[in-house]
């Protein structure tokens, strides 16, 4: 029998989001895997009503199914999160964010929960994976190695393979003196003050809207603020809103 070597803490630290996921089996699947080594945080983004709770292919994992929380989209499901990591087969994307193989993922994940704060791991449909969008909520990605002419799993079976590898090597001890990372809703929060500052000071090209949103949106993932920090940035870029105003009144 394999005994978990993370606590039941860090495992509630893990959040599992499926987006987009269209088949209830495969959300079952996933539910049954996230039982099987005991991590209980499951959370679905679909725009879609999906009969998924009463999946029979979820055995043993009833409860965990209609325990799990359906999100409108990303952010709202990963608002409480400060580490989000996307799975993705990568193949011929193009990917610009940081991304590991599945055991130094793993580990770097464990170190994150280890310090307290919670972490999201995000798979796509079984179609078309995680799209640009979904991975611009992300810190960086990871995959799982698979040979190249057959790159891409099972909904169920990846969520199980990136699961196993987080128990199977013990966590690092937790630490209480690091400052706590920004949240998912933080960044948000920020990243949505720092685009009114920029279309208010004429950055924003027209036309250039959504490619300059998804550079700032990586910009912020990438520096890793904490919370304290995200919060003041936030205020101040709030601040140097109100003299563009003051003028335009003037």
């Amino acid at each position: 029998m394999l005994t978990p070597l993370l606590s039941t803490d860090q495992l509630d630290r893990i959040v599992v989001v499926l987006v987009g996921a269209r088949n209830p089996l495969n959300i079952g699947a996933a539910a049954r895997a996230m039982s099987n080594f005991g991590f209980l945080q499951l959370r679905i983004v679909n725009r879609y009503q999906l009969a998924f709770r009463e999946a029979r292919s979820a055995v043993g994992a009833p409860r965990l199914l209609r325990d799990a929380l359906e999100c409108a989209d990303v952010p709202e499901a990963v608002a409480d999160c400060s580490l989000v990591v996307g799975t993705t087969a990568a193949g011929s994307r193009r990917i610009e964010h940081p991304l590991h193989s599945i055991e130094p993922g793993a580990q770097r994940i464990r170190s994150h929960i280890a310090s307290g704060a919670p972490a999201a791991l995000l798979f796509g449909s079984e179609k078309r994976g995680l799209s640009n969008a979904d991975i611009g909520h992300c810190h960086w990605l990871m995959r799982i190695p698979t040979r190249e002419e057959h790159s891409s799993m099972n909904l169920g079976q990846a969520v199980a393979v990136c699961l196993y590898e987080l128990i199977r090597t013990e966590a690092a001890p937790e630490t209480a003196d690091t400052a706590a990372p920004a949240t998912g809703a933080e960044l948000t929060r920020m990243e949505r003050a720092l685009l009114e500052a920029l279309r208010l000071s004429g950055y924003t090209k027209p036309g250039a809207q959504a490619a300059t949103e998804e550079k700032a949106r990586k910009l912020l993932r990438r520096m890793t603020l904490s919370s304290e920090d995200a919060e003041t940035w936030t205020g101040m870029l709030a601040k140097m809103q109100l003299r563009p105003r003051k003028d335009r009144r003037a």
